[in-house]
């Protein structure tokens, strides 16, 4: 076991919450300090987190993602005393943080890169891209380079190159010594090569070795079987799009079917179960995707769904301004998902997510338990998280309407972890409509 594993996370992506210009204009300034000065760590732990992650904090030409140097903090967000201080301040608040870690791609400022411009084939560098010497590219450098998704201006990395490999080892090491992260997100795991995937897992375990606990590797992976990069060799957890989807499809379709597959699949007692025991980090939106409030028909949706999120298999996470319910859609350049936001605030919503996050860390049963269906309908979904020492039913009602499940629960009496209040099984469970309930049941 882990810390990771009993976690509520927040996302956080910096250059857009500080207010950053999107081109980096050179100019120094403090913002990331704002995390502080402007309430962000008292609310996260308010909230209940008890991990954040940083989308990328490290000097870039625009949105993070195409590197400069990552040895450098982004100007535009301060310097490397001010995210030293940050995860300090965060660490001081029981919360454990993990650095965004782009390492599939740079941008074309990239030192290395540079020197490839300059000295084409002399380069000792060249090594580290995958350059076609008898192209050309839209700048005109005289030579072609392997991309990522086809962006001209993030060149991706051939991780193939031992000196490479070996300078991103010597970037993890330093950003554990000087900033004393708990661990990182690997952006786009799922284009890494696995032989670099393994060799970071080398450079974990002996972070993990030297601090005594898990540093963690969370990679960030689409569709697919999971277990190719989540092991032993590889990632401690990945990102849990299959079950996204369905959260939110599942809600504007009225097909609970489709999430209960999901969640049966990954974590069912069926002999084809694929993720027993894993815990995947799951999320109803982040910068990538629409904010879940723009996503649902229905917004009184959002009380089941997170219901589902916090009483599932593994670990939930929360973007930041979701838990008051922003908005955003997705365009080009993604800037709707990724707002400047002045302070954090708190509504009903937030008070619910709250309570949801204080009771999924306070219940081993929702932290380590076993996944069991007990009945699905279309706008409702029962099952029960067992450990060693607690049991407790999840009941999930999607409808505008009460429902009464009727099932055997073992038992006579529950307490809801979400509001405390004492429920009674006999004669059915009527739940009211867009409600959600976590039964601790007694023994």
């Amino acid at each position: 076991m882990s810390w990771f594993e009993t976690s509520v996370c927040y996302q956080i992506y910096p250059l857009g919450l500080c207010d950053a210009p999107y081109e980096n204009d050179g100019v120094l300034e403090h913002r990331l300090l704002k995390l502080e000065s402007d309430g962000w760590i008292d609310h996260i732990k308010r909230l209940g987190a008890t991990c954040v992650i940083l989308n990328p904090v490290f000097q870039s030409r625009t949105h993070g993602y195409d590197t400069t140097d990552y040895l450098t903090v982004d100007c535009r967000l301060g310097t490397n005393e001010d995210l030293r201080h940050i995860v300090d301040v965060f660490h001081a608040a029981g919360i454990r943080v993990l650095l965004d870690a782009v390492f599939n791609h740079v941008g074309r400022d990239f030192p290395a890169f540079v020197d490839v411009l300059e000295s084409r084939g002399g380069s000792e560098c060249s090594g580290w891209f995958n350059i076609s010497w008898s192209g050309n590219n839209e700048y005109g450098d005289g030579f072609s380079y392997e991309t990522w998704a086809g962006v001209p201006y993030l060149v991706k990395l051939n991780h193939h190159n031992f000196d490479l490999n070996r300078y991103c080892a010597d970037v993890v090491r330093s950003w554990e010594r000087d900033y004393d992260i708990d661990g990182l997100r690997l952006d786009v795991a799922y284009c890494l090569d696995d032989g670099f995937l393994s060799y970071l897992r080398d450079v974990a375990n002996e972070l993990t070795d030297k601090r005594g606990e898990k540093f963690l590797l969370l990679g960030e992976t689409m569709f697919g079987d999971y277990n190719r990069w989540m092991g032993e060799q590889v990632c401690d957890t990945v990102t849990n799009y299959e079950v996204y989807k369905g959260l939110w499809s599942s809600m504007n379709s009225a097909n609970m079917h489709e999430v209960a597959y999901a969640l049966k699949r990954q974590s069912g007692s069926d002999p084809w179960d694929l993720y027993t025991g894993r815990h995947l980090l799951n999320f109803a939106d982040n910068h990538d995707v629409p904010r879940i409030a723009t996503r649902l028909d229905d917004k009184r949706h959002l009380v089941p769904l997170y219901g589902v999120l916090f009483g599932m298999c593994g670990v939930p996470c929360i973007y930041y301004g979701s838990e008051w319910g922003i908005e955003g859609e997705q365009h080009f350049g993604d800037h709707e998902l990724r707002p400047a936001l002045d302070a954090p605030e708190w509504n009903e919503l937030t008070d619910y997510l709250c309570a949801l996050a204080h009771a999924k860390t306070a219940s081993e049963a929702l932290c380590w338990g076993d996944y069991r269906e007990i009945a699905v309908s279309p706008q409702q979904l029962l099952f029960q998280r067992t450990s060693d020492h607690e049991r407790v039913i999840v009941a999930i009602n999607a409808s505008d309407a009460p429902y009464t499940f009727h099932f055997d629960a073992g038992c006579g009496r529950a307490v809801d972890l979400i509001d405390g209040k004492d429920h009674d099984f006999g004669g059915g469970s009527e739940v009211g409509p867009f409600s959600a309930h976590f039964w601790l049941c007694e023994r």
